[in-house]
């Protein structure tokens, strides 16, 4: 099996931006990506292995973990968060403690669906090991997941723990690679291959300077409804072989896990607003929700950090003053926040590959020279 942790050295070049392509009018962080955010890192393990007929258990393997640290260790205070569902046949773990405390205390991670419990536990024996054997603690990791197996031999439960510690590991800031790999090696978005990407946007001096980054497990949407930049073209691409790249399950079926990061001080209610904003972000590429679609936000907020009460201090004070974004001025969090998602989603269909799974199955790449030609007639 091949087994890639190695961090991201240096831009992709396969992104909207490249193409001429702008997400609004906002500008993007010096990365355009989550990472922009200070003190966020994210890593990657694909697992890449086999071709050829599905045997359970050996493969063909498409599949893989990605983490996001939301800050720099040590970590021993939470930060404000929330989340939204736009559609909950997908799950994201530790959501009711989220969305009751109003923070996040642990790392996030993202696989696919019949690993997620790998993951979680993974989360928590890393904790562990950091803490130490004689401090006591609960944690309830947050692992979203979406669904790789028509690619990926999925019940052949080939993630496991060591793949989640070598993700960790390699976690950095700076660029993130995007496309298949790590938790997005499987995933397929509006009919062609799709997976992990990620994009920034930062608001005017005037408006706070704050930055807003989005990662994204785009495996969602209908080929017929792909938008990009406000052009619906996914029935006029052609692509090699369009019944290789069909499917037996409804088109539309799959999920889209979205992460945001920001430095902006904003308290738990007003995260759950920026996650909620992130859906019109999925809207504008043409994602809607559907039925078999797992849709489901979270967003955290650094700016706080340490001034929160509770978490893992051992000493927790009664009250402690924090930082808050009044409401009159988050209206441009919004934007970024939908100008980073639509960007985020468009960058993992840019950048992956062409990929061939179980059985033959194949999902073909965006072809960028087709999607410069149609977006040129508008």
């Amino acid at each position: 099996m091949t087994i890639n942790s190695a961090p991201e050295t240096t831009p992709s070049k396969r992104r909207a931006r490249a193409l001429g392509l702008k997400m609004g009018e906002l500008p993007s962080g010096e990365f355009n990506a989550i990472t922009d955010v200070a003190g966020v890192r994210v890593g990657h393990t694909t697992l890449v292995s086999g071709d050829g007929s599905l045997v359970r258990g050996s493969g063909p393997v498409r599949t893989g973990v990605t983490v996001v640290l939301p800050c720099d260790e040590p970590w021993r205070t939470p930060l404000f968060a929330a989340p939204h569902r736009l559609n909950g046949n997908g799950e994201l773990t530790g959501l009711e403690w989220v969305r009751e405390s109003g923070t996040l205390t642990s790392f996030i991670g993202l696989t696919n669906t019949h690993s997620v419990g790998v993951v979680r536990d993974a989360l928590v024996a890393h904790e562990a090991l950091a803490r130490g054997p004689e401090e006591s603690f609960f944690s309830l990791p947050v692992v979203g997941e979406t669904w790789d197996g028509i690619l990926n031999d999925l019940n052949g439960f080939h993630v496991r723990p060591e793949h989640v510690e070598q993700a960790i590991a390699s976690a950095t800031s700076g660029p993130v690679a995007e496309g298949s790999v790590g938790s997005g090696t499987g995933m397929i978005a509006h009919g062609f291959k799709g997976g992990i990407g990620t994009s920034s946007r930062v608001v005017s001096e005037t408006d706070g300077g704050y930055t807003v980054g989005v990662l994204v497990q785009a495996n969602h949407g209908r080929r017929s409804r792909l938008t990009i930049d406000g052009v619906q073209l996914g029935d006029a691409i052609q692509l090699p072989d369009d019944h290789a790249a069909g499917t037996n399950l409804p088109e539309g079926s799959g999920s889209i896990i979205v992460i945001i990061a920001t430095d902006a001080p904003l308290l738990p209610h007003q995260c759950a607003r920026l996650a909620q904003r992130s859906t019109l972000g999925i809207a504008r590429v043409g994602g809607a929700g559907e039925n078999g679609s797992g849709d489901l936000a979270l967003c955290f907020s650094t700016a706080n950090l340490g001034a929160i009460p509770g978490g893992f201090s051992p000493d927790t004070p009664i009250s402690a003053p924090v930082s808050a974004l009044s409401n009159d001025h988050i209206d441009p969090l919004f934007y970024a926040v939908i100008e980073a998602t639509e960007e985020a989603i468009v960058n993992a269909m840019l950048a992956a590959d062409t990929m061939v799974g179980i059985n033959g199955t194949t999902r073909y790449a965006l072809p960028q020279d087709q999607l410069v030609q149609l977006l040129a007639r508008k």
